[in-house]
């Protein structure tokens, strides 16, 4: 007589809910507050063990705009990977760790996401597995990292040092920033000021020079006509800008071939450039060294590399390395191949390399760039304020000129 094995059933967990209660302690003062937990009958069991007889338990109500909270970033990320590796060093259980955090989210989204791997770790999933059904949140890099941390017993480690790279990688996207935003914000101040200009100002020359009856300077001119077109046209001017920049953006997301041009162009660009090439060569150094010391295989470290560097040219360089090393060649050989990395670079990886020190050479190499990143974006700041002095007197203090010309051709003339 046959007989069929039963089917193991898997024990699901409800995520946790938020609720908001009212109820009275053992003196009979009212309190009230919010809480999170499985269900309402739960939640009244919890208080009543912390001696508060629950009345009212109820469900939060969600906001009607922005119930779903804000997109988790890489900072969230990275503040996220920092108290976790805190908790598990201190011996926290890793479930109870996630519910404290997740407890004390108020993104909604990240609380959510917070308590679904706490959730399939529960039912029996790794971290890493839980993680990876979050890749936007939780790459490549992070995923392996913790892979082999749970591999090799030492988890709690590999945590710590991955918050400390977090860390590091977001205050060089902090100081690219800063190298980028500062020219863009006075540029766009400028352009939105001489738009003004030509909008309200220039007509009330026009109105002046209309009664000289005379032939206006052909600089004037041209401002006054162009002062006509924006008035006349300011909606059709703002819609193709903005037309424009969606258009570029929307074919820039869907389009390598474009954003390799564009990676091109920028790393051509003096000074920007220079700090472009550093910052990848400092993501490619600290992420190769981090991936290394944990005990990832070389050409499996180097393909989570190659998505690590923020720089589409220097991903296509690692996977060359990758591909290279996969066959035999030693990295640095691989790496001055590609043309791209300095001699430097290349000749203490090889020194690491024949040391069985690779991971302390490369973490030397990035502390060396994202110290030059700090200079480069200190001497661009000090560069770029002249400039953008000329680009302002350019475009304001013409059109000023342009208005006063008139007058004083009127004063020679008298």
């Amino acid at each position: 007589m046959a007989t069929t094995a039963a089917k193991p059933t898997v024990a699901r967990t409800n995520p946790l809910e938020q609720f908001t209660w009212e109820g009275t302690d053992k003196r009979g003062v009212k309190m009230k507050g919010e809480s999170t937990s499985k269900n309402a009958n739960l939640l009244r069991a919890e208080l009543r063990k912390q001696g508060i007889n629950p009345t009212v338990v109820r469900t939060k109500s969600k906001p009607l705009f922005g119930a779903s909270g804000k997109a988790i970033s890489s900072q969230d990320i990275a503040v996220f990977a920092r108290q976790i590796a805190t908790m598990l060093q201190a011996g926290v259980p890793m479930v109870q760790s996630f519910e404290i955090l997740a407890g004390g989210q108020s993104n909604p989204r990240m609380r959510d996401m917070l308590n679904d791997i706490r959730d399939q770790i529960s039912g029996g999933s790794s971290l890493s597995e839980a993680m990876a059904k979050h890749p936007v949140q939780f790459d490549l890099l992070f995923r392996n990292l913790t892979r082999a941390g749970e591999g090799a017993g030492v988890l709690d480690t590999i945590l710590d040092t991955v918050a400390t790279y977090k860390e590091r990688t977001e205050v060089l996207k902090g100081k690219i920033k800063k190298a980028l935003y500062y020219p863009a914000a006075v540029i766009a101040v400028a352009i939105l000021v001489s738009s003004i200009l030509l909008i309200y100002v220039v007509p009330q020359f026009e109105a002046v020079f209309a009664g000289f009856g005379a032939e206006l300077p052909a600089f004037t001119q041209m401002i006054v006509t162009a002062s006509k077109f924006m008035t006349s046209y300011w909606w059709l001017v703002l819609g193709i800008v903005a037309g424009s920049v969606f258009g570029f953006l929307f074919i820039y997301k869907r389009s390598p071939a474009l954003q390799r041009s564009v990676d091109r162009l920028l790393l051509k660009i003096p000074v920007l450039g220079q700090i472009m090439h550093q910052s990848a060569i400092a993501r490619y150094a600290r992420t190769l060294a981090l991936t290394f010391k944990a005990g990832v295989p070389l050409v499996e470290a180097l393909e989570t590399v190659a998505g690590a560097t923020g720089s589409i040219v220097y991903s296509d360089a690692v996977m060359r390395i990758r591909d290279d090393v996969s066959v035999g060649y030693q990295l640095n050989v691989a790496m001055k191949q590609v043309n791209l990395f300095p001699h430097m670079v290349v000749q203490m990886t090889a020194i690491g390399e024949e040391a069985g020190a690779l991971d302390t050479m490369l973490l030397k190499v990035a502390e060396f760039y994202e110290q030059e990143i700090d200079n480069s974006v200190d001497s661009l700041t000090s560069l770029l304020e002249p400039l953008i002095m000329v680009v302002i007197g350019v475009l304001v203090g013409g059109m000023v000129i342009g208005m006063y010309l008139p007058i004083f051709k009127l004063a020679a003339v008298v």
